[in-house]
């Protein structure tokens, strides 16, 4: 059967390239395929053992940097070999065709890989590869006498290949290094007994047995009194993380002091950290604007080059009066090699997957390099204060209560009703009261949006909310709500006003890092949120927040938005990814808080912030910044050079030394410098 080459969205071909070849070595092809049939993405394709695919995915990856390496260091021996015996120890029988079979002996471990990705990739119907400029350069060279200069090419040529195999083989093991973090084996109870199995097979209910030093399996529940955990995998975050009976516990945790008993509470495929790991996984398929339009590039580029190849040899014969032939071929190979486009299709990927790989190892997972581009454009972070800011564990003040209502009966009804919700508030009232009372029958339990809570108990209306609620149900009132900064929730029962419960949070430890490193950034700060104004301005006036607005609804929160688009200026907000979903949709970027907690936080936000840590935000928008700037550095330099060097050449001042430097030299430039990210402190 006829091969098909296969082609993204975009019309960028995924096969038959330079750039597959080198993913490939890599062990990385995973990389840049965006729909074929290997690609992450294509969830509904899966590969057999035999299929064909394992092979090319693995091959390579366990082939050793010497192997790589070692056509290169023979193909140099003979080079040197022979420059000596051209310029140095000048020999009587190194002439002729021995001359020339020692120079085609020294190309051969080179350049005989490219002949024969050249020849492929013409076979299949694409002619104008990076392979083929190669070829036509080095064999021209040799037609003309340029042996030395031919060679050469091929050899620097293939270091360069290999030094971009190895720094993509980097970036795909920063990107994908989490996986290390999935043990593939647990231990199990079973009737007391201890018992190894693998991971996958291990079923919701089933006991782990959890030795210090351990990484946890799967995702559960703590069955022993408590235990400390490092979360690095997961966070960034080196510092342990206490956890007590009945907490949640993560794949990819590792336990530290004492053997603990987890309880299984989700399956395998469906934990976190698998979540997570296809993320990171899928986050290379989302391509940068910059990053398409090179690829685009570099298909039109290629032919166009080497027409002008062809002008620059045969063209010449119209104009110059002593036209020689070789020298103008000459002046054209030396400007095939510099046109090469491998600096600007290596570098630039390379540049996205460490910005994403830098991003994942401090707990920040971005969907997509698009994302990186957008979030170095933010000029405004909208934020949400609970969980944001704020720790979003509030805590009961005080209870003030009217007192023809029993407050021990009616703060048991309130309880009941909490219950029924996930809302840190509902959260605090139970830790206050304690355990609910389920002789309390409920009946029409509702919960209103922005507002709280209703239903009926004994036949009489149960309002547990806001003060919107209550004006909502012309329930009367003799407090001003604004006079009290804590947040305050307002009851109602038997349509009368039975007082309200004031409950505080805390700030988070970071967040006054956050807003003065997001104004270092020129970066305005906005706070939105449902809580009371009074509230809120006390928040962001503690932090410097420039604009702070309360008592929103989420249909609220989406206009303000709109405010804030509608003077052209990039948007990032911030917040829980599930009750904001509308605002995370209309802004620029959603950056969602606390991934760990929440499988909707990780499919509604673009950018999602493992630990809760407001200082990830300016972190997320610096590794944008700086990942932004490594990738046009890398297009300045590859145009420049290339461009002085091509104008050279045409005119006959450059050799194929030039060449070789704007070539090989630009791309082992560019790729050092796209590897920078991967060593950079946030």
């Amino acid at each position: 059967m006829k091969h098909q080459h296969k082609y993204d969205a975009n019309g960028k071909q995924l096969c038959c390239t330079q750039e597959e070849k080198i993913y490939t070595k890599a062990g990385a092809k995973d990389l840049i395929e965006d729909d074929s049939c290997c690609s992450t993405k294509s969830k509904k394709h899966q590969h057999s053992e035999d299929d064909g695919h394992n092979h090319e995915h693995s091959h390579s990856a366990n082939e050793s940097t010497f192997k790589m390496f070692s056509p290169s260091a023979i193909s140099l021996v003979l080079l040197l070999t022979a420059i000596g015996f051209d310029n140095v120890f000048t020999a009587d029988w190194f002439t002729g065709w021995i001359r020339i079979i020692w120079y085609i002996a020294a190309y051969i471990p080179v350049g005989f890989p490219v002949l024969k990705e050249a020849f492929e990739s013409i076979k299949e119907g694409e002619f104008f590869s990076e392979f083929l400029l190669m070829v036509i350069a080095t064999v021209g060279a040799f037609a003309i006498g340029q042996y030395p200069e031919a060679v050469a090419v091929m050899l620097f040529y293939s270091v360069g290949e290999v030094f971009q195999t190895l720094a993509v083989t980097r970036a795909k093991a920063n990107i994908k290094s989490l996986l290390d973090q999935r043990p593939d084996e647990v231990t199990i109870l079973v009737k007391s007994e201890a018992q190894t199995i693998k991971a996958a097979d291990a079923k919701i209910g089933d006991i782990i047995q959890l030795k210090a030093g351990e990484k946890l399996g799967l995702d559960g529940e703590l069955l022993s009194d408590g235990a400390s955990f490092n979360t690095s995998a997961l966070t960034g975050e080196s510092k342990p993380d206490t956890k007590s009976k009945g907490d949640t516990v993560l794949a990819g945790m590792i336990n530290l002091n004492k053997v603990s008993q987890v309880k299984v509470t989700t399956a395998y495929t469906d934990s976190k950290l698998s979540k997570i790991l296809e993320l990171v996984q899928n986050a290379t398929a989302q391509k940068a604007p910059t990053e398409l339009f090179i690829r685009k590039f570099a298909k039109i580029y290629t032919p166009i080059v080497v027409l002008l190849a062809v002008l620059i040899a045969f063209l010449p014969y119209f104009f110059v009066e002593n036209y020689v032939f070789s020298n103008w071929l000459y002046r054209a190979l030396i400007f095939l090699v510099i046109s090469c486009p491998c600096a600007l299709v290596i570098s630039i990927p390379l540049g996205y997957f460490g910005g994403i790989g830098a991003a994942s190892r401090n707990g920040i997972l971005f969907k997509g390099s698009n994302f990186l581009d957008v979030i170095a454009t933010v000029k405004n972070v909208v934020m949400d204060k609970t969980g944001t800011m704020t720790e979003g564990v509030f805590k009961v003040q005080e209870v003030v209560f009217d007192k023809q209502f029993k407050e021990k009966e009616i703060l048991q009804m309130v309880n009941t009703l909490e219950s029924q919700s996930t809302h840190p508030v509902a959260t605090a009232i139970h830790e206050f009261v304690g355990k609910v009372d389920t002789s309390i029958k409920l009946g029409k339990v509702e919960e209103i949006a922005g507002q709280g809570l209703k239903a009926t108990v004994d036949g009489k209306s149960l309002l547990v909310g806001n003060f919107k609620l209550m004006d909502k149900h012309s329930i009367p009132y003799d407090i001003d709500p604004n006079s009290i900064v804590y947040t305050l929730i307002a009851v109602a029962y038997d349509k009368k006003f039975v007082g309200y419960i004031t409950i505080a949070d805390v700030i988070k430890k970071d967040a006054q890092e956050t807003i003065n490193k997001l104004k270092s950034l020129n970066i305005k700060t906005t706070m939105l949120s449902g809580d009371k104004s009074t509230v809120v301005k006390y928040v962001a006036d503690k932090l410097g927040i420039t604009n702070a607005f309360g008592d929103l609804l989420p249909e609220d929160k989406v206009n303000k938005v709109k405010e804030i688009k509608a003077k052209n200026e990039t948007v990032a907000f911030v917040g829980d990814g599930v009750n904001d979903a509308p605002v995370v949709a209309l802004s620029d970027v959603g950056i969602a808080m606390g991934g760990l907690g929440s499988d909707a936080t990780i499919e509604t936000a673009d950018v999602v912030i493992q630990d809760d840590k407001p200082s990830k935000i300016p972190m997320a928008i610096n590794i944008g910044k700086q990942t932004k700037k490594i990738v046009w550095q890398n297009i300045t330099l590859a145009f420049v050079v290339k461009g002085i060097v091509l104008i050279l050449g045409a005119g006959g001042l450059a050799t194929m030394w030039e060449a070789v430097f704007a070539d090989v030299g630009v791309a082992l430039l560019a790729i050092l410098n796209a590897v920078r990210i991967q060593r950079m402190k946030f």
